[in-house]
């Protein structure tokens, strides 16, 4: 728990604002202006952190999120004792329309965190105006280049803005771009409750998502949705109600140390059993030689002296007879190093983290179906694709909370060649407001 003093309870802000939501006088931001301003506040997770959330930005992200949406007359806002925003929109449908009992309640998520791989302090967006082809060289760092060759998607934005960090830092269009384009979403369902009809909306900020944590603190039942969507996706269209299963794989050894000069015929280097271990790993298993469907066998992480090492290894597959596979190939090269080093200890622990959400998304079609049709009805052509990673969703969908994934906009996270077309941006918005409709026009069919 975050060792902060206002944060050692929970935070309750009932606001009782039913009239407020029609008001002519609240803000009026469009999803860029969000946008710009969120970028500014550096929410970088921290894996090495022993708090939770893993860092303050997170915290002061919410508070601001918090107060916004309280501007916009929403109920029920919560930040709970581990700095994870809650709020409901409630239902604007009159006391006898056919669905006002039917409607199921919907959720929408985006996190706040920002990947830890690159810096997102001090970020300084550049808008390129009308984007008319070509490479985009980054003006404050001219070897970051995003290169048509490399992001084909960039063809669908001819013509339109696009939004890039200076390249000294990541944009942090993962997910600020997702939180933008909820909170313009409400916006927009608050000042027209006339035009956009929807049942009780709830609405969640979640924290350390990038680090594969923060989703372990969601309380579902508080939330109380049927369904969610997160707001986390990529290119304009796409739809995601599928991800990798994955496991962590961790091999330790412990050789034995001594003085090297006298050495002969008794060091046991753990350092070069981890590295041969490493070698035998097959090269065509890998992310840098694997695509779309196909799973891989990443070291990520080593550590180690003469006496100790240790490699970390991320398991990915969509298939759980991939996966099956990719654990026989570790556990083969593990048993055969100790047949070849039977004076070391060499552990072998496999950790689960999350498994491929389609397994119960396809149980209830209606949640990516009715995705579908928001994204049709914004003049866009749905396509699903499978995600090469990992999403709060995949977690909540385990748990019994069914939650595919939808488009915003951005693409390259976690670099520095981050970027953010603005069209795809406006079209997340356009989307969720016609998801909300979609759930009650459907509810009474």
């Amino acid at each position: 728990m975050f060792k902060l003093t206002y944060y050692s309870t929970i935070i309750i802000l009932h606001i009782l604002m039913m009239n407020k939501a029609a008001s002519t006088d609240l803000p009026n931001e469009t999803a860029v202006e969000r946008f710009l301003r969120y970028v500014q506040i550096d929410t970088q997770s921290d894996p090495n952190s022993e708090t939770v959330p893993s860092t303050e930005g997170q915290l002061k992200f919410g508070k601001i999120l918090a107060g916004e949406l309280e501007e916009l007359g929403l109920l029920d806002i919560v930040i709970d004792e581990y700095g994870i925003v809650m709020a409901t929109l409630p239902s604007n449908l009159p006391a006898g329309h056919p669905a006002r009992n039917k409607v199921p309640v919907v959720g929408l998520l985006a996190h706040m965190d920002t990947s830890p791989d690159v810096s997102g302090k001090y970020v300084k967006p550049v808008i390129h105006r009308k984007y008319q082809g070509g490479d985009i060289v980054l003006p404050g760092d001219e070897s970051q280049t995003i290169k048509v060759d490399e992001n084909p998607t960039l063809k669908l934005y001819h013509g339109t803005d696009i939004i890039t960090s200076d390249g000294t830092t990541l944009l942090g269009a993962d997910d600020k771009a997702g939180i933008a384009a909820i909170m313009t979403a409400l916006q927009t369902l608050v000042r027209n409750p006339d035009r956009y009809k929807h049942g009780d909306v709830r609405i969640s900020f979640t924290i350390d998502e990038e680090i594969g944590t923060g989703i372990g603190y969601f309380d579902i039942e508080r939330f109380a949705a049927d369904v969610a969507y997160t707001i986390d996706g990529s290119t304009v269209g796409e739809i995601s109600n599928e991800t990798f299963n994955a496991k962590t794989a961790i091999v330790r050894v412990t050789g034995r140390d001594i003085h090297p000069g006298y050495a002969k015929d008794i060091m046991i280097n753990s350092i070069r059993i981890v590295s041969a271990f490493i070698d035998r790993l097959p090269p065509d298993v890998s992310p840098e030689r694997t695509a779309d469907r196909e799973g891989y066998i990443h070291p990520n992480q080593l550590s180690g002296t003469t006496h100790t090492s240790e490699v970390r290894m991320l398991l990915r597959d969509f298939y759980d007879e991939g996966m099956e596979e990719k654990e026989r190939i570790v556990r083969s090269i593990v048993e055969e190093l100790r047949n070849e080093y039977p004076g070391a200890i060499i552990e072998l622990e496999i950790q689960e983290s999350y498994r491929n959400m389609r397994y119960w998304l396809d149980d209830d079609p209606r949640v990516t179906d009715y995705a579908k049709e928001a994204i049709r009805r914004a003049g866009l052509e749905p396509h699903l694709k499978p995600i090469r990673g990992g999403t709060d969703g995949a977690r909540l969908t385990e748990r019994g909370l069914p939650t595919p994934n939808i488009f915003t906009g951005g693409e390259n996270f976690h670099s520095r060649q981050e970027w953010l077309a603005v069209k795809g941006l406006e079209k997340s918005v356009e989307t969720i407001l016609n998801l909300v409709e979609v759930w009650v026009e459907k509810s009474v069919e």
